[in-house]
């Protein structure tokens, strides 16, 4: 019996990668996006396994390769520069957040140097004023760090997560220091540190 040709992985499974990781954080907005994509746990998990499969394999495409044979050619591709560093910058739609593009900056030698979302070009993103603004799957890193800046990296806890710490007002006028948490760009949770 001849083996079976594993199926094409798809725009829709590489949302359920991105999913995947936001459940961490947010099961229930994740159960919904699932849900509007059309697809159970399982096949949540199996694109999970799928995509890790390809990213580990020895013989296995570059990100930027692997990234075209999933969501075909970008949508765009514009030069940005970034310190001395001169960068591709390739973008993607993600039909689960129309307003939303999937980055890959790509260094002058073709590595892959950050790969995210960002708000698509020409799209509004929320107007962030107070803390109370912040809400899960609302924004992406740079807004946040244009919003209360000046914004502090700090160092994620997983490869595809990313952290800020910044200082923003309630609805109140009352400042705190606090960190927001992101998943592939996309904002996840915000935590109130304690004052020292």
């Amino acid at each position: 019996m001849p083996a079976r040709t594993p199926a094409p992985f798809t725009p829709l499974d590489f949302q359920l990668v991105l999913l995947r990781r936001m459940a961490d954080h947010n099961p229930e907005l994740v159960e919904d996006a699932r849900r509007r994509l059309g697809a159970g746990a399982a096949d949540m998990r199996e694109a999970n396994r799928r995509w890790q499969a390809m990213v580990r394999s020895p013989g296995g495409r570059g990100s930027a390769a692997r990234y075209r044979s999933v969501l075909g050619p970008p949508e765009a591709k514009n030069r940005r520069r970034i310190g001395d560093l001169e960068c591709e910058a390739l973008l993607w739609p993600v039909p689960l957040w129309p307003d939303l593009r999937f980055e890959v900056l790509l260094a002058p030698n073709g590595a892959a140097w950050n790969e995210w979302l960002v708000r698509a070009p020409g799209a509004t993103g929320p107007d962030l004023r107070t803390v109370e603004d912040l809400q899960p799957f609302s924004c992406v890193v740079d807004e946040v760090a244009r919003a209360f800046a000046p914004a502090q990296p700090l160092e994620g806890t997983a490869p595809s997560r990313w952290r800020l710490r910044f200082d923003a007002a309630d609805t109140q006028g009352v400042v705190h220091t606090r960190t927001a948490d992101f998943t592939w760009g996309l904002l996840q949770a915000v935590t109130d540190l304690p004052r020292t």
